[in-house]
């Protein structure tokens, strides 16, 4: 909207104004926009959240020490979405696509998180929806952003070649071309692109939620995830970067940077009264939210191998408890760790939870700076 009015209007008589045509500095704005309107309604959201007592409820069969934060706010990520949403409409050019993709999987994603959250303060019990519902939701939600890219693909929007670290030339393609060329085969030529698409966004939007265990830890990482997101867009949208980093290039994912530097923003906003101890969680509408955004940018820039590395204490939180849930069930019983989700493991362990935070956060920080070594390593 801002963008609109400053330059597409106001630039041709104030000259100054021209500055709003970059990208990196509209980013720098959504950034601090959505940083500032998190911290300035937070204490707002937190007064009204115990006023309608919307707490969070903790598990029996969970760490003891987690008793203390029943009651504590939760929801808390429907500030997180509005500090993205918010300062993404303020200062992107909406013309283009990928951005309304972009928001649209955060409020899907969010939306199903609402109701999970909804569920549970209704019933005044740590029961939210069936993981089978939650599950068909997400899917749903998962194949109607790969059929949305199918369509932009029919117009030469979209290229589903995947980029892979180190490889410069190999780019495959989930497409089955000979398949789609004929219309009673079509579904066949693009079932495996579809259920790779859905497979990712659903993963990853469950494994933030999984990661969401500890005070600041989901978050603090999406502070890591989302800023090496940023850099990605941006390198893939610029056409000297894009062609010297030898990596996707697509014009009309540079006003994606906007919407993930308002996540990387928000996240950090909302990190101020979710850091240890504290005063408000995001619940599953914040996680599922954000980990469905997350993975969906990823798939808009084709950057999905690189998310194992962005993500990367995601999935082996969500792994650790994969592997848990199996070695229950075929080993009779038998546990692989003390506890799952990973950072429990660690809390039974008898690590200090503050100590799990600043590990977990620095091995996330690892793993995106070698994800982004990787852009010259090809």
């Amino acid at each position: 909207m801002l963008y609109f009015l400053l330059y597409d209007e106001l630039h041709q008589y104030i000259k100054a104004f021209n500055v709003f045509r970059y990208v990196t500095f509209r980013t720098a704005l959504a950034s601090l926009t959505a940083l500032f309107l998190c911290v300035a309604l937070g204490p707002w959201l937190i007064h009204r959240l115990r006023e309608f007592q919307i707490g969070q409820y903790i598990r029996e069969e969970g760490p003891k020490s987690h008793q203390k934060k029943a009651g504590t706010p939760t929801m808390g990520g429907v500030l997180i979405i509005i500090s993205i949403v918010v300062p993404t409409l303020l200062w992107a050019d909406l013309r283009y696509p990928y951005v309304w993709i972009a928001v649209a999987a955060l409020l899907g994603f969010g939306w199903i998180g609402f109701l999970d959250d909804y569920s549970k303060i209704a019933r005044r019990q740590n029961l939210g929806l069936t993981g089978k519902r939650k599950l068909a939701y997400q899917f749903g939600m998962g194949f109607g952003f790969a059929f949305i890219l199918l369509i932009m693909r029919a117009y030469g929007d979209f290229s589903a070649a995947m980029n892979f670290p180190f490889f410069k030339q190999f780019k495959p393609s989930l497409l089955l071309d000979s398949l789609m060329a004929h219309p009673w085969t079509y579904a066949l030529g693009v079932a495996p692109f579809c259920v790779f698409v859905a497979l990712v966004v659903v993963f990853f939007s469950n494994a933030v939620n999984l990661t969401d265990g500890l005070d600041g830890l989901a978050i603090g990482l999406m502070v890591v995830a989302a800023g090496a997101l940023t850099i990605l867009t941006y390198a893939g949208g610029h056409v000297a970067l894009a062609e010297y980093l030898q990596i996707a290039r697509n014009s009309h994912t540079s006003e994606l940077t906007i919407f993930c530097g308002s996540m990387t923003g928000a996240s950090l906003g909302f990190l101020w009264y979710n850091a240890h101890p504290a005063d408000i969680f995001m619940g599953d509408v914040g996680s599922l939210g954000l980990g469905g955004a997350l993975a969906v940018v990823a798939v808009l820039i084709k950057q999905e191998t690189l998310l194992l590395f962005i993500g990367g204490v995601f999935i082996l939180e969500a792994l650790s408890v994969i592997l848990q849930v199996g070695s229950y069930k075929l080993r009779g019983g038998k546990r692989i760790f003390k506890m799952a989700p990973l950072h429990h493991h660690f809390e039974a362990l008898g690590w200090a939870e503050s100590k799990i935070i600043a590990r977990f956060w620095i091995a996330g920080l690892i793993l995106a700076l070698f994800a982004l070594t990787t852009l010259k390593l090809r």
